[in-house]
Order: C-alpha cells, then sequence, then structure tokens
C-alpha cells in the first residue's frame, strides 16, 4: 500500500461509519500559543474545550503538520535518525462527545488488523494504570491476549495543558521483531526500536480546574492520531520513514540535482535526507502563507530552508536546488493537496529569491568562519563573539554556524553568543522611546476592581458625553491620565490611533492628547489640563475631535478595501503583517516576495476606488464569534478576540474589526497610495492617503508641477519636454567639461612628468575626485620618461587619497609605494601591482605619506 492509498483507506473506513471528511486544516493554526499546526487535535481544540459547536459529531481527517520551533522542534534531529521528520501528516479520527471507549477501540483494531491485514500476532497495546475500562475492552471484547496489554503511567496520559480537559490514552504498537531488539513490549525502556507505536486513542474524560481537581467531563470526546509515515513505513517493510513510496521519490530528486547517490558516504547521505524532508516542508508552509523572513513562522522556515540549501551548498552543488524539489512535491502529492498545484509558481520563485540570496550569504559567511577556525587548535571553542558577528554583520545564523563547527570537531561559546545577542537587545531597548509607563497599575487594578471597564459610547455618541471622573493620576508630571466611567474617545488597538479631543468640568478644561488601554477594557486619557482642576468625582463632558476621527475612519474602512485590493491583483498569498491607521494616513504591512510595479499599484487603486464610488452601505454588527465565522468573517492570525466580536462587511470585505468606520464606502473619497517599499525579507509596507488627504496630496503636487514649469519657463503640460531639453542642454555642457579637462590633464600631465626624479613622480593635487586623482596619475604613467607615479591630495569630497600608476616594465609595485602612506593618512586600501589607490580620513597625513612613497622609491631623503 502506497501513500496516496493509505490515505484513502483510512477516510473511506471512518466514513463509511458516519464520520464527516474534512480537508487538512492550514498549517498556521488559530491557537495563538503555536507557531504551526503540530497534531491533528489542534484544528478542533475550540471543539474539546468547549469554545465552539461543533458542526459534525464524528470527523475524520488527514491533517498536515509541522513539528520545528518551540518545544516541538524535530529539526536538528531530521536526517540523522530513521524516524524524525519536521512535516508529517497525521491521520485521525475524532468524536466530539458522541461514542466512546467502548466504540472507539474496536474501530482502531478492526481498521489496523482487517483494512491494513497487520499481523495481530505482532501488535501489542499500552493502557494507563489507572484505565481498567480500556483493558477490559482490549482483553474482553477486541480479544487481545492480556500479556500483550500493558500499563504505562504518565507516557499514557494526556493533558493539553495544567488545566482543561485530559485523559487517559491507549496506544497500538507493532513489533518489528528480535533482529531490532530484546523482548519484553513497549514497557521495556530499551526495547525502543523493536516496538514502533502506530496509533494513539486519547480519552478526553476529565476537566482538570485551577485548583488541581479533576471531574468527569459530561461530554467525553475522542481523538485518534496515527502517524501516515510510521504506518506506511511498517506497511512497505521499510526500517526508515527516508524510504517509503513517496519519500523514496523524493530523494530520487535529491539524488538529481545534486548528482549523490545513498551509499556513497555518510555525509551526502544525511544530506540527501534532508533536501527531501525539507522540500515537503518548505513547500507546504510556502503554499500555506508562510514567508521566510527573521521572526516567529518565517524564521523556523527561513532556518528549515537554509539547513537544505547548506547541505548542497557543502557538497559543491552550485545550481539552486529548491525550485526542482518543490517541482517533485508538488507532483508526487498535489491530487492528494492540490492546494500544492494552485500555488505552485508561487512556491517555486520564493524559494529561489531565498537560496539566490542565501547562497551569497553562505560564500562570504563560510571564508569568514574558516579563518576563524583555522587559528583553533584541536577541539577548541569558537568564541561567542564571532558567532554573533557572523549572525549579526553577515547575516549567517547561529545554527548553521554551530553545525559547521560541530561536523569540523570544534564547539562554539553559545553563552557568549547569547550574551552577546542580550546586549544588543539591551542597547535597542532603551533606543526606542516607551510607552507610557504605568506608574498608576495598582490604582487602575483598584478602580477596575471597584468600577469595572470603561464603557466606550463613542459608535453612537462623539460630543457632549456625560461621563464621571473616576481617577486622575500623574498630577504634577508630564503624563497626566484621566479614568471615566464611559467615554466616546476610542482607544488606540487594531492598529488604529486613540482618539484626541476635550473635556470640561466644572473646575476645569483638559485637552486630550491620546487615548489607549491601561489594561485591557479599561481607557486611559493622557490629558493636558489647560483651564483649573480636574477631580474625581466630578461630572464631565468630554467631546471626541469629529474631524480627525472622520478623517481616521476614512483611513480605516479604506484599509480593509486595500487588503481586499492586494490579494485581489497580487494573489491569495497577501496576509496582513500589520497597519497603523491615523487621520493623515494609512500604513498597511503584508507578506509579498517582491517589489511592487507601477502597473500593479494602478490596478490595486483602480480596484479599491471602484468600490469607493459604487458606494455601497457598510455594516459593523456586534456577534458571537462562533456566528461571525460562521459567516466567513475573516480573522487575523495573532489577533485576540473575545466572545463577542465586531464584523465589518464593506463592500467585498468581510473581516473581524473592532475599529471604527465610515457608514458608506463613497465615504472614503478617493484613496491614492503613496509610496510602497520592503520592510524585511518578503515583507512590504504601503502608505496611502484617502478623502482629504487624498485632495491635499493632489494640490501639493499641482504647486510642484507649477513650480516647475515656472523655473522651466514651459507651459505645465509641457514640462517633460523642457526638461528633456535641458537635460540635453546639460550632457553638451558635460561633455565639453571633459573635453576641456581631458586637454587640461594631458597638460598637467606633460608639466608633471617634467618633474620625474630617477623616473619616479611624486607630488600632491589638491581639489580633485578620487577619479580624477587616478585619471592624472595614469596619464602622468604614459611618458616615456616615467616609471612610477604617487599622487596625493585631499579630494573635493573631502578625507584624504593616495595613488600609485607603475609602468608594467618598471620594477615597482604600486601598492608597496603607498602601502606605509596610507597608514600615515589613517587608511588602507592599495594592493594593485599597476595601479592602486588608498583613501584616508586624516589630510594632515598626506605629506608625510608623500615623503614615505619617496623613500619606497629609493628617492626619499
Amino acid at each position: 500500500m502506497e501513500a496516496n492509498e493509505l490515505r484513502k483507506a483510512f477516510v473511506d473506513f471512518f466514513v463509511e461509519r458516519d464520520h464527516q471528511h474534512l480537508a487538512s486544516a492550514s498549517l498556521i493554526p488559530h491557537d495563538q500559543t503555536l507557531l504551526f499546526v503540530n497534531s491533528g487535535m489542534v484544528p478542533f481544540k475550540p471543539y474539546f474545550i468547549g469554545e465552539q459547536k461543533p458542526e459534525h459529531n464524528r470527523a475524520v481527517t488527514v491533517q498536515k503538520c509541522v513539528r520545528a520551533g518551540g518545544k516541538h522542534n524535530d529539526l536538528d534531529e531530521v536526517g540523522r535518525t530513521a524516524r524524525h521528520l519536521t512535516f508529517f501528516e497525521m491521520m485521525g479520527n475524532f468524536s466530539f462527545g458522541d461514542y466512546f471507549k467502548d466504540e472507539a477501540i474496536p474501530m482502531a483494531w478492526e481498521f489496523v488488523t482487517e483494512a491494513l491485514g497487520l499481523d495481530t500476532e505482532r501488535l501489542w497495546v499500552t493502557v494507563h494504570l489507572s484505565d481498567d475500562e480500556a483493558a477490559g475492552i482490549w482483553e474482553q471484547i477486541v480479544g487481545v491476549p492480556a500479556e500483550r496489554i500493558q500499563r504505562l503511567d504518565e507516557d499514557n496520559w494526556w493533558r493539553m495543558a495544567d488545566t482543561g480537559p485530559n485523559g487517559p490514552c491507549s496506544e497500538i504498537f507493532w513489533d518489528k521483531g528480535p533482529d531490532y531488539g530484546p523482548e519484553g513490549g513497549p514497557l521495556n525502556p530499551e526495547a525502543d526500536e523493536r516496538y514502533v507505536e502506530i496509533w494513539n486513542l486519547v480519552f478526553m474524560q476529565f476537566e482538570t480546574d485551577e485548583s488541581g481537581e479533576s471531574k468527569p467531563l459530561p461530554k467525553p470526546s475522542i481523538d485518534t492520531g496515527a502517524g501516515l509515515e510510521r504506518i506506511l513505513a511498517v506497511l512497505q517493510g521499510k526500517d526508515s520513514v527516508f524510504e517509503i513510496d513517496e519519500m523514496a521519490r523524493l530523494i530520487e530528486v535529491a539524488e538529481s540535482v545534486t548528482g549523490y547517490h545513498l551509499g556513497h558516504d555518510e555525509k551526502s547521505d544525511l544530506a540527501l535526507r534532508v533536501l527531501a524532508e525539507h522540500a515537503r516542508t518548505m513547500t507546504f508552509l510556502i503554499s500555506d502563507g508562510v514567508f521566510p523572513s527573521n521572526e516567529d513562522r518565517g524564521y523556523v522556515l527561513r532556518r528549515i530552508m537554509r539547513r537544505a540549501v547548506r547541505f548542497a551548498y557543502l557538497l559543491g552543488v552550485e545550481d539552486l536546488v529548491c525550485g526542482r524539489l518543490v517541482d517533485a512535491v508538488v507532483e508526487i502529492m498535489g491530487s492528494d493537496y492540490p492546494e500544492l498545484v494552485t500555488t505552485h509558481d508561487l512556491v517555486r520563485s520564493v524559494v529561489e529569491r531565498e537560496e539566490t540570496q542565501f547562497r551569497k550569504t553562505l560564500a562570504t559567511g563560510s571564508a569568514i568562519l574558516d579563518e576563524h577556525l583555522a587559528d583553533l587548535p584541536e577541539g577548541g571553542v569558537l568564541p561567542g563573539s564571532v558567532a554573533f558577528l557572523l549572525h549579526d554583520t553577515y547575516g549567517f545564523p547561529f545554527e548553521v554556524t554551530a553545525e559547521v563547527v560541530a561536523e569540523r570537531g570544534y564547539d562554539v561559546d553559545r553563552a557568549g553568543f547569547d550574551e552577546a545577542m542580550e546586549e544588543q537587545r539591551a542597547r535597542a531597548k532603551a533606543a526606542r522611546k516607551g510607552a507610557v509607563q504605568a506608574a498608576d497599575f495598582e490604582q487602575v487594578q483598584a478602580l477596575v476592581e471597584s468600577n469595572g471597564l470603561t464603557e466606550f459610547v463613542g459608535r453612537d455618541e462623539l460630543t457632549d458625553v456625560d461621563a464621571t471622573v473616576l481617577l486622575v493620576t500623574g498630577l504634577g508630571t508630564s503624563t497626566v491620565s484621566a479614568f471615566f466611567d464611559r467615554t466616546p474617545f476610542y482607544a488606540e488597538s487594531g492598529g488604529q490611533i486613540g482618539d484626541t479631543g476635550i473635556i470640561e468640568t466644572e473646575t476645569g478644561r483638559a485637552r486630550v492628547l491620546d487615548t489607549m488601554y491601561a489594561v485591557p477594557g479599561v481607557h486611559r486619557h493622557l490629558i493636558e489640563i489647560i483651564d483649573g482642576e480636574i477631580r474625581p468625582g466630578q461630572r464631565a463632558t468630554l467631546s471626541i475631535d469629529t474631524e480627525r476621527r472622520d478623517a481616521i475612519r476614512r483611513n480605516h474602512t479604506g484599509t480593509h478595501l486595500l487588503h481586499w485590493a492586494l490579494r485581489e491583483v497580487l494573489g491569495d498569498h497577501v496576509k496582513q503583517q500589520g497597519s497603523m491607521v491615523g487621520p493623515d494616513r494609512l500604513r498597511f504591512d503584508f507578506s509579498h516576495f517582491e517589489p511592487l510595479t507601477d502597473d500593479e499599484i494602478t490596478r490595486i487603486e483602480d480596484v479599491v476606488n471602484q468600490q469607493v464610488l459604487a458606494n455601497p452601505v457598510t455594516e459593523h454588527p456586534e456577534m458571537t464569534k462562533a456566528e461571525a465565522e460562521a459567516i466567513g468573517a475573516v480573522a487575523f492570525f495573532g489577533d485576540k478576540y473575545g466572545d463577542l466580536v465586531r464584523v465589518l462587511k464593506a463592500g467585498p470585505t468581510l473581516e473581524f474589526c473592532g475599529g471604527t468606520h465610515v457608514g458608506a464606502l463613497g465615504d472614503i473619497g478617493l484613496m491614492k497610495i503613496v509610496s510602497e517599499g520592503s520592510i524585511g525579507s518578503n515583507l512590504r509596507r504601503v502608505e496611502a492617503v484617502t478623502g482629504a488627504g487624498a485632495i491635499d496630496l493632489l494640490r501639493r503636487e499641482q504647486k510642484t508641477l507649477a513650480r516647475a514649469a515656472e523655473r522651466l519657463n514651459v507651459p505645465r503640460g509641457e514640462v517633460l519636454g523642457g526638461l528633456d531639453k535641458r537635460l540635453d542642454e546639460l550632457d553638451d555642457l558635460k561633455t565639453q567639461v571633459r573635453t576641456l579637462r581631458g586637454r587640461l590633464a594631458k597638460d598637467r600631465a606633460r608639466e608633471l612628468a617634467s618633474t620625474a626624479v630617477e623616473g619616479v613622480v611624486v607630488a600632491r593635487i589638491d581639489d580633485l575626485s578620487r577619479d580624477e586623482l587616478k585619471d592624472l596619475a595614469v596619464a602622468v604613467r604614459t611618458h616615456d620618461d616615467v616609471a612610477a607615479v604617487v599622487l596625493g591630495g585631499v579630494p573635493d569630497s573631502g578625507g584624504a587619497a593616495l595613488v600609485a600608476a607603475v609602468n608594467p616594465d618598471s620594477p615597482f609595485g604600486a601598492g608597496d609605494l603607498i602601502a606605509e602612506g596610507a597608514k600615515a593618512i589613517k587608511g588602507g586600501g592599495g594592493r594593485g601591482d599597476d595601479l592602486a589607490m588608498a583613501g584616508g580620513k586624516d589630510p594632515d597625513g598626506i605629506d608625510q605619506a608623500l615623503e614615505l612613497a619617496r623613500r619606497a622609491a629609493g628617492i626619499g631623503s
């Protein structure tokens, strides 16, 4: 049975038993505690913990999983063992409060023994020490002999966390036979290689509260995990997951792209396994919207890709390898995962760009690392400072340094590297301007306990809002904060900046400079008291700056339209990575792998403004999170949502958003993109203006155009023609200047050549550019009686410069003539034989440098 056949057999078996077949979820989880989906149950966690009600009580999936980064990190073991993988597939059948042990255990046994045909005499079972129920079902109903049912403790108890659902589990093991270790079953710690786990039944039947007390769940559930690769290895009689059918085909491709074959030597065998395994991981991650970067998921992906490239590089493979490996993954697995076919071109372009860039990094970093390793004694330790230099200056990952160092028989000072990294973080933190310091945290905490959270009324009431002053902190400092029972002021969140405005009481008046959350749900108003005083207990009138809020609303709704337009024009791989919504502009960060072209920017603007002109009414209702997901609202990974959420429906967009928005898209007025650029690897930033901001932009550009036309003395419509004419005139003048300079240079060269002493010219020439100084030296060298020329001076750009030019037939070396002089001007360079240049920062050393050049030529005093 091959991989695609096993997937189908598993799904068909459970569909026939009333399970709903669900496609694999994305590798990017909704669970913010995880980098990746790393087990079959992760997509169903909201069902198991009671956050959502499942649409089906029974489900079956073949879930794609990645374990790399975080506590589930098998990356460094991949290729070195027979079973470690970063990407794997977990087959699972699930019961959400439907059937339990008495049905799950017999179904598992039936599939393993009848559908797969595994020998019952070679199957062992484990249960938890306390789980008499499961042990009884295995022995009395299924018929497993008691001697092949073993009881384990913690290894057979599953917990999602310290609190929440948990329960015993029961595993099925395959006995590979006496050639792989001693007898004794899975309980024998020395028999790990002989008894291989192929099935895990988790019985979620308890819930533990914060006090540690466990109570039975009213509707216990089933979570099954059956590793596809491990089961295939058993079915196909293979000792390693790298020998199963799909992986073997990928290794054949790796052999083709590297020119090495399995069995050549240990080093190349490891490389082939790494390339084949990592090819699946990088292909699936990029297909699901992860891009290589220096943070979070992107960093893990980058590390996986770079590890694969490094192994190919160390084998001497000069051609790009990742693109062909991606092609193979799509060909082999695309029929079962059609999203791979859809995103094939995108994935290929991303991996090729990343590989090309990293090969340049490898070449530079490897050379520097080799230099430092050459100075180490046998078995020595590479200083952490060197590893940090490679990481920080050259982009050479620490993990790559550690692997190279280990392969050469050395160690690396990890503590020293971590110390250097921490110092860098501390410097960066000190350089950043911090947010408001919560010196009043205890007062705010007491406020919450006595008064609860702030009531936000700023969707319907904007001015003259009646409220009670609850707390004023920071009086006498530069940061005064006011807290109220209710407020129209929006607190900064979701990319939208906080409101400003005015507060009035019977004794004072204050300007609100900003609004933010002191703690979730409690609005902090940063104020400047402009008259009198504001005291707790007073009634207050609160009014926001409505003109500013209107501008913010236009930009915020515009941001959602922009996100939609980017995906329409560039593709579904575009994902929001951050945003800032202010009154004067909007900023949107997103994942994309190349700069936007002028044509793409125009198309993005056009599709946004078409929606604005259509002017559909927007809707912004509040509903439960489950209701929002049911209607297809898009939630952003990394954002936190409570039980109640707001959903923005604005034209074609339907997204979670708690910000403030326009009533109809026509209120946006117009959107114009003003800039686009890179903010990191595979991360782009667009800035745009809307409404009055777009009008102001148009006016500024019109004024600039008018001033340009005035200076060129042409009508506005002929600015380009007038500019071209002036540029042509400038080119003509430059040509004339070059001709005159050439004549002057010949005259000057002739004059300098006449000063030669024993065929050597040494002279000081100031106020020329470095290139002009070089050209002059070469011109002097062409004279018959000149063997060598050394010129020095202060360039027109400042600093100091030396240049040496020698006749090829002369006994001098250009670099030798100015080597010592370069030190006198506190500079470096100048290693050429016929022509050498050196730059420095000390003009006062030029005369000394020229004297040293004379001595080097044998004509000095």
